[in-house]
């Protein structure tokens, strides 16, 4: 993909990676990804927003110079983290009159993981602007968006958001434009679930901040961009409100067919009392689309057999994201069997100190489930259903 003219003088130069399908060596990117810099020409100065992924360099280069573009007055960093930063040493070798924009934090950082010489920067805080000549940048610093030095950048005069990863999604595409909703939806709660969700409160804050701008496009950093930036920000603000939804989901595992029958019989009691159920079988589920039903959920329920006393680790794997990932889930139990003994329950409760959320009674049965056994699964079933009532989120 090559440049492409957002407003008069403002221009997407970014890449579009078809095949990646793995980020951080972790995230699964099943839809590929994008890395988005954009280059804006002032009348006196010109500046380029972000870079790219250090494998995608020779594209943005390419991208710059179809452009036409012979100087490079700021690279304006708004994230450390390599897939946008990654590239600014080899545009600076290209570009070298170019001097790095950023505050004093991410100039630290891209000091460390790049190695950019000191005296390649000029640094600013928040509320900050620089002027191109006809166009000018302010600067809104956003810790935790997702890491401790992110900011955000404003291009006034035609009012565009530049904010890095917020807003982003991972979602390779043609369309320089959200035009297919329905798709960066869900391809952008999948990157808010796995990785703004643990800064959720830090994310109200930016979002109230924003408040004071007026916004007529978004420009992230990964994904398609938003010219109707209503959508996304209606979308976040839902995301990070304290309101859950009357759903439950059920990471499990079963060995030998024991915690299958307990799931299985769970997953009606609740169907039948009105609540809906996201069962996810840990041994097949695509991680990204158990992260994504933790956005809105009211409780999760971890099913597990007995290893060696402790739980399968698959269960330890969900319960450890669950954990890191602090959804505003308000509720959490267990279930599961064993053979000869279980120190399961201690285990999980132990993984479970980053969630806010009160432990309902497990269910950990002896062998095969037995009718009592079940009998016990309904009365969970029945506490799911008073609790997510207190709540006020089960519809009458």
């Amino acid at each position: 993909m090559s440049f492409r003219e957002l407003k008069p003088s403002v221009y997407y130069v970014g890449v579009v990676d078809w095949d990646r399908r793995l980020f951080d060596e972790l995230i699964p990117l099943p839809d590929g990804t994008s890395y988005n810099a954009y280059l804006i020409k002032g009348k006196d100065k010109t500046a380029l927003i972000d870079t790219v992924d250090p494998t995608k360099e020779r594209e943005l280069l390419a991208n710059l110079r179809k452009l036409g573009v012979e100087k490079i007055d700021y690279v304006i960093s708004n994230h450390a983290e390599q897939d946008h930063s990654g590239a600014i040493p080899t545009v600076l070798k290209a570009y070298p009159e170019a001097k790095v924009v950023t505050n004093p934090r991410c100039r630290e950082m891209l000091m460390d993981l790049l190695l950019i010489p000191g005296d390649k920067f000029i640094t600013v805080d928040e509320g900050d602007t620089l002027s191109l000549g006809d166009k000018t940048l302010e600067f809104i610093i956003a810790p935790w968006v997702h890491w401790p030095e992110t900011m955000l950048t404003y291009l006034i005069e035609d009012k565009i958001l530049f904010p890095c990863d917020f807003f982003g999604s991972h979602l390779a595409t043609s369309d320089l434009y959200a035009v297919d909703e329905a798709r960066v939806y869900e391809a952008a709660k999948r990157y808010y679930a796995e990785i703004m969700m643990p800064f959720r409160m830090m994310i109200q804050r930016h979002l109230e901040k924003l408040r004071f701008f007026e916004i007529e496009m978004i420009a992230s950093s990964h994904g398609p961009l938003y010219n109707r930036p209503k959508f996304i920000l209606d979308a976040y603000r839902d995301w990070v409100s304290d309101a859950v939804k009357n759903e439950v989901v059920i990471a499990y595992v079963s060995m030998h067919g024991s915690t299958r029958k307990m799931v299985d019989h769970l997953v009606d009691a609740l169907i039948e009392k009105g609540v809906t159920v996201k069962p996810f079988n840990l041994t097949r589920t695509d991680i990204g689309e158990l992260a994504i039903s933790l956005v809105d959920a009211a409780t999760i329920v971890i099913a597990s057999p007995t290893v060696l006393t402790g739980p399968h680790p698959s269960a330890l794997y969900a319960t450890y994201l669950a954990n890191a990932l602090r959804p505003k889930l308000r509720f959490a139990a267990l279930i599961g069997s064993y053979g000869w003994g279980s120190r399961m329950l201690e285990q999980i409760k132990g993984m479970l100190t980053g969630l806010k959320v009160e432990l309902l009674e497990p269910v950990i049965v002896k062998g095969y489930p037995k009718e009592v056994d079940l009998k016990s699964l309904d009365t969970l079933a029945n506490e799911i259903l008073a609790k997510h009532k207190s709540l006020g989120i089960v519809e009458r």
